[in-house]
């Protein structure tokens, strides 16, 4: 009988400069350790092990190459690893696809050993796991076979722990899920906030840096908006420094909710339903994979992907719907699958002195004509909108940076005025990826371009939008000069001006006791266009609490806000939750809502 021993690299003694990268969790199976030095190598990662049997050991790590994709030169995403100071291998350099990579094998008695990683590049080399067994056969790459092999080496419990039982239950914990989270304990409920990071916020965290986007305390009911007031930054901005975005303030908000129970790092992976309605769910720590169950009454999908509303088998769309779904004059005559993309913004920084950065090989080819003259990458280097926004996320991040590499190597090393690049270098590229789009799960109502532009209010108006209707479309001129591979964006601006979001878009039509806030709400992809700024997110979320609790008050489901309680949510929609005697701190980029529609692309 073989002995094999399985080490994950989310849960390393030591991650060094290493990051845990989280995102990809569902797709390709946990969370994994990423190399993102900028082109300077990171600090070793290092944890010990136990071998109980003495034996020839083969080693696998998990591992793919990211650049493969686009290059058959050498990869950059390369890392070395050591078993008690002895290398085994250079990995990261084969397959495109998380897979099984040998190493050179090791002779190891039994006692307590220890395990090096060593990136070489500071390119975003990554790996998930190293696997010791004296069993010479390779492992299967396939995700079940992995998950199935972790279950047994480290020998999960077959069951999840029962985590308690709640009011409401709210996944994701960007703004609107945070709003959500906090207007309904502040009416009352017990409510459990699941997040699946290590901050909150979502894209106006740390991580990704959106500044916030629309403006609160507008509209029907002016009172929406001093709640993502209290904890919202002071300063706006795309793409600047980590403490501009005040995670801490973030954080600080809920914790004062005593009826709100924080759930942080952990990834909701199951449903269990009754009928038509979530039972509870079960959320996987992404660390460790140990897992939770979470009962509830009521639940919020918050996630921005509809994670939650998919795995409970509700209704969606993603992408473009086409003209005769409902009959919005400017949608195309073909649904397709092009989304608005994801975002990951980067700047630079100066120094006194002169900072190379490698002249890499590996990357898109660009020249005078095609280099973007800039030091800062914001909103519009946007890529994955001809992509699966779910299917393909790895993939559309892992471009975003091999385009912002590919760009500021060029600027460094060949650009004709690099001269003035000199002493510039790279002070952050996010590896979050800062998304627009996916999944919208459909409601009783779905609001669309028509009811927009014709200013249609229904009798269940609730939080006003306050944008543009905002479409992205691939840059024309990048898309020439890089086809297929376009990674620059324009916008299409319909102004616009308040409009009161009906009640009817915060709830699923055959998920029976599941509200949505964000960007996944029940809308059209154009519609989409207005109500995706997080100023508005986050008002639809202190709706959405403020229905949970009436909900809760009543024992009553979504539905019958509209058609039995609406006028208590407007009262309480009048009122609002959020302090009035804090500093009112939000600032707004004024438009000209009268505008022409921006033919720029």
């Amino acid at each position: 009988m073989d002995s094999s021993l399985l080490l994950l690299a989310s849960m390393f003694d030591q991650r060094g400069g290493w990051s845990a990268d989280r995102q990809f969790f569902d797709l390709m199976g946990s969370t994994y350790l990423l190399a993102h030095g900028l082109g300077i190598p990171v600090e070793d990662a290092k944890t010990t092990f136990t071998v109980a049997t003495a034996g020839r050991y083969n080693i696998f790590v998990r591992t793919r190459n990211w650049t493969k994709y686009w290059s058959d030169a050498p990869t950059p995403g390369l890392f070395e690893v050591f078993v008690d100071g002895q290398s085994v291998g250079v990995f990261g350099n084969q397959n495109s696809e998380w897979h099984w990579q040998r190493g050179v094998a090791v002779e190891l008695t039994a006692g307590e050993h220890s395990v090096t990683v060593r990136d070489l590049t500071g390119f975003d080399g990554r790996f998930d796991a190293i696997l010791l067994t004296t069993n010479p056969k390779p492992p299967k790459d396939d995700l079940q076979s992995y998950k199935a092999l972790r279950r047994r080496l480290l020998k999960l419990p077959s069951a999840p722990k029962s985590a308690g039982s709640f009011d409401f239950v709210v996944v994701g914990g960007g703004v609107a899920g945070m709003c959500a989270a906090i207007a309904a304990a502040r009416t009352g409920s017990r409510v459990a906030l699941i997040q699946d990071r290590e901050v909150l916020g979502g894209n106006n965290s740390s991580e990704i840096r959106v500044g916030l986007g629309g403006r609160l305390n507008i509209g029907l009911y002016p009172s929406l908006g001093y709640l993502l007031n209290e904890f919202a930054p002071v300063t706006k901005g795309n793409a600047r420094p980590a403490e501009v975005y005040e995670d801490e303030k973030k954080l600080a908000a809920v914790l004062a909710e005593r009826r709100i129970t924080l759930f942080m790092g952990y990834r909701v992976t199951e449903v269990t339903k009754r009928e038509n309605r979530i039972a509870s769910l079960v959320a996987t720590d992404v660390m460790n994979h140990s897992r939770i169950r979470i009962k509830g009454r009521l639940f919020a999908d918050c996630t921005g992907d509809a994670t939650l509303g998919v795995l409970a088998g509700a209704e969606w769309h993603m992408g473009r719907e086409a003209q005769s779904e409902y009959g919005e004059p400017s949608a195309p005559q073909t649904a397709d699958g092009m989304t608005m993309g994801a975002s990951l913004q980067w700047y630079c920084l100066e120094d006194e002195v002169d900072r190379p950065f490698p002249d890499i090989d590996w990357g898109l080819k660009i020249d005078e004509q095609s280099v973007q003259v800039v030091r800062r990458g914001q909103w519009y280097w946007e890529v994955g909108m001809r992509d699966d926004q779910i299917a393909d996320a790895e993939r559309i991040r892992d471009y975003g940076m091999y385009v912002a590499y590919s760009n500021w190597s060029y600027l460094k090393n060949r650009y004709s005025k690099r001269e003035d690049y000199a002493n510039s270098y790279l002070g952050w590229v996010s590896h979050v990826a800062g998304k627009r789009e996916s999944r919208r799960l459909i409601g009783e109502f779905v609001l669309r371009e028509q009811d927009l532009k014709n200013n249609v209010i229904y009798p269940d108006g609730s939080t006003s939008t306050s944008w543009y209707i905002d479409q992205h479309y691939p840059d024309p001129e990048n898309s020439r000069l890089f086809p297929g591979q376009e990674y620059l964006s324009c916008g299409h601006l319909d102004p616009m001006g308040f409009y009161p979001i009906p009640y009817r878009c915060f709830y699923s039509k055959d998920v029976e006791n599941m509200f949505m806030a964000g960007r996944n709400i029940s809308v059209s992809h154009i519609a989409l266009g207005t109500v995706r700024v997080m100023r508005t997110t986050a008002m639809m979320g202190e709706v959405v609490g403020l229905a949970a609790t009436i909900c809760r008050r009543h024992k009553a489901l979504p539905r019958d806000i509209y058609y039995t309680h609406l006028d208590q949510l407007k009262s309480m929609m009048r009122k609002g939750v959020g302090k009035t005697d804090v500093p009112y701190t939000q600032v707004y980029t004024l438009i000209d809502t009268t505008a022409a529609r921006s033919e720029d692309c």
